[in-house]
């Protein structure tokens, strides 16, 4: 099946609102006169959102339905409808009915401009308190950390050329770090307002316990943004290299207490220092080491280049 536009619904438990984002999502796309599909991925719900999904499928050839084994989490659930994608660009959106589907054309109309990823931002919010500040500290964390900035990583309305959610290997919560995973490979990209409601049926599937598990996947995506990631012995040995020096500056300050102070070395905590200091700087070059063998064997066995081309003229 040729399409132009692949729409990627994650859900969890949202039986209540399917029929009418589906009748939302149609209004706003059959204006734009282009060829799509709709890919729900139902992430293991236990109510009643696959009959429902299956009902609306029966009379919607647009409809496709992707139907996990089990609740694996949305960042599973966007992988697993990136995996089954067949239009140029993809958007992406929730199914709360809190993304409007009305602005998905000013998304389309972002990466017919040229950009490779376009974010929406909610610039007026419609959570509660409690859930607005933890997520506003994290977007300025995120973007400190990573280098993207943007005002709203966590929202899940975004659109991409196919060719940038095929590069992606998504797990954990790495969803809402997509923009910085993919700004490696230079993309373009651009933040628009979208609109946001409040969730008026179902429960939200957030909260405050998912905040140690981004904080663990933010110093993942870190590590991987960095040209580090595809040769580790180059930072894990150049912290050993230092750690090592810095042994070795002890040693000799504590050999010249010895001779000019007549201090036993034993007794001087700059000798142990040199022994931790060249012990850790040992330890750190062979992790390394291992790391690098690690990351030969991933990129060989996975066929992974090092570079993504743009364009071949």
């Amino acid at each position: 099946m040729s399409v132009e536009l692949s729409l990627v619904v994650p859900l969890y438990n949202e039986e209540e609102n399917l029929k009418l984002l589906w009748e939302r999502i149609r209004e706003s796309v059959d204006r734009m006169g282009v060829s799509y599909e709709c890919i729900f991925v139902d992430d293991g719900s236990r109510d009643g959102s696959r009959a429902v999904l299956l009902e609306l499928k029966k009379n919607h050839p647009q409809i496709r339905l992707v139907l996990l084994r089990r609740n694996f989490g949305q960042t599973a659930a966007l992988s697993a409808g990136f995996e089954q994608a067949l239009g140029d660009w993809v958007i992406t959106l929730d199914a709360d009915l809190q993304n409007d589907p009305a602005d998905i054309p000013k998304i389309l109309e972002g990466l017919k401009q040229g950009h490779d990823l376009v974010s929406g931002w909610r610039v007026h919010r419609k959570d509660p308190f409690h859930r607005r500040l933890p997520s506003q500290i994290a977007n300025r964390i995120i973007s400190l950390v990573t280098g993207v900035k943007l005002h709203d990583y966590g929202c899940t309305l975004k659109g991409y050329r196919l060719n940038v959610v095929k590069e992606l290997h998504l797990y954990g919560e790495m969803h809402r770090f997509i923009p910085a995973l993919a700004s490696w490979s230079g993309i373009s990209i651009l933040e628009i307002p979208v609109s946001h409601h409040p969730r008026l049926r179902g429960k939200s599937k957030y909260g405050i316990g998912r905040t140690l598990r981004v904080i663990l996947d933010l110093l993942t995506v870190k590590f991987l943004l960095q040209y580090f990631s595809a040769s580790p012995i180059q930072m894990f040995g150049s912290i050993g290299f230092v750690s090592c020096g810095f042994g070795f500056l002890s040693m000799v300050v504590a050999v010249i207490l010895k001779w000019v102070e007549h201090r036993t070395l034993t007794g001087n905590p700059l000798f142990y220092l040199f022994i931790f200091m060249e012990v850790l700087g040992i330890q750190l070059i062979l992790i390394g080491l291992l790391a690098e063998v690690n990351t030969r064997t991933y990129y060989e066995s996975q066929k992974k280049k090092t570079y993504v081309i743009k364009e071949v003229i």
